[in-house]
């Protein structure tokens, strides 16, 4: 059977949206699609994907032209995203970290570093991965440890990331460490290329799902880095990082509802198609009415992540929104690839068909970029202006 997503109606706001869309489909389809299950399974990384995706300019969508950028507005973007999501979550997910990877130099770098730096970064054949959480940190990012000791004209890193995704195979890292004293305020963000000596990546990560894409530990031995590759001032890291996850988390919350739209076209189809008592099972009420709640969660998580990403587009503040939409999709998502493999009975329990593959990534997307729980702490602390 076939789970390819069939396309939803949207409604985009340029006839160039329109087309990125169809393009974005036609990719997943010939390129996506067809080698999902197969690299999963085998835990390959799908890097020439990527390279794919960058020629066709879908690796830096958001950002300025002059750089090499899109220029798109989030609204689309993240509809991409969830295009990519729904052929394959390593991709939707990969291009999500790329462009959180280039969020700091793109928001926060002088003119003359974006003017260096950035065309290579979005210019398609560049990837990279984004550094905050240490084995030691991870909800509370800013008792981070990585320390980056001046020496001369260079920054001298020593410690270690944890849960870096292309970690090892990334060109470049946007990288958190500590320049002054304890807490959010001696935190910095330097741009570390990818083959800077000392810098080494430890073996991937056994995970649940997301096999394909390489989840791993980042060693920093002495790394040295220019001081230019500073972005921002010496103690702007943690705003960096906590501007950065705004964004991210919308990111995340449009990869969810892809999942989730995929899981519940599999559903569809296998209901429609599967017998029992002499017609198909999609004809009982029980689980015709499970089908309408799956999609009406999507829907509704369609709607809550694109809100937020029109406060983003019109420059209205969007933190709550991004942490509700991050919350809300990402546990659609797993209520609704559940769903799915119920559904489809003993086959969604099978790796004969994609619903358990979409129930395992699910379940990682109510963690990274914060915690579902962190969400919960982060618009609570909105609601009660503190």
């Amino acid at each position: 059977m076939s789970a390819a997503v069939k396309p939803v109606d949207r409604r985009l706001p340029s006839d160039e949206a329109r087309e990125l869309l169809a393009l974005t489909r036609d990719l997943v389809q010939r390129e996506v699609w067809p080698r999902a299950a197969e690299d999963e399974a085998a835990g390959r990384f799908p890097r020439e994907v990527f390279r794919t995706l960058g020629r066709a300019g879908l690796l830096s969508l958001p950002y300025d032209e002059r750089h090499g950028g899109g220029e798109q507005p989030y609204e689309v973007y993240l509809q991409v995203l969830e295009e990519l999501a729904a052929g394959w979550l390593a991709i939707g997910l990969g291009v999500s970290v790329h462009t959180l990877s280039c969020y700091a130099l793109a928001t926060f770098g002088t003119e003359e570093q974006r003017r260096r730096w950035l065309p290579g970064m979005l210019g398609g054949e560049q990837l990279g991965a984004y550094c905050l959480s240490e084995p030691q940190s991870g909800s509370d990012a800013a008792s981070l440890r990585t320390r980056a000791e001046v020496d001369g004209e260079q920054y001298v890193i020593s410690g270690t990331k944890a849960w870096i995704t292309h970690g090892g195979r990334a060109d470049f890292y946007s990288t958190m460490v500590r320049t002054g004293d304890t807490g959010p305020h001696g935190i910095s963000c330097l741009l570390v290329p990818g083959g800077s000596e000392g810098l080494s990546a430890a073996p991937p990560e056994r995970k649940m799902g997301m096999r394909s894409s390489p989840t791993a530990q980042m060693h920093f031995d002495g790394v040295r880095v220019d001081h230019d590759r500073l972005v921002g001032s010496e103690g702007q890291g943690f705003q960096i990082a906590l501007s950065a996850l705004d964004s991210g988390r919308l990111g995340i919350a449009a990869c969810a509802i892809g999942v989730a739209q995929a899981a519940l076209d599999l559903a569809v189809e296998y209901a429609g198609t599967r017998q029992q008592f002499g017609r198909p099972i999609a004809d009982f009420q029980g689980l015709s009415f499970l089908l309408a709640d799956m999609a009406t969660q999507i829907e509704a998580g369609r709607s809550l992540y694109l809100a937020a990403a029109r406060r983003r587009d019109d420059g209205l503040a969007f933190s709550k929104e991004a942490a509700m939409a991050k919350l809300f999709c990402t546990d659609a998502a797993m209520r609704v690839a559940t769903d799915a493999v119920q559904v489809l009975g003993g086959y969604g329990y099978t790796q004969d068909y994609p619903a358990e593959r979409f129930m395992r990534e699910a379940k990682v997307l109510q963690i990274v970029e914060g915690t579902n729980q962190i969400q919960r702490l982060v618009i609570g602390r909105h609601l009660t202006g503190r």
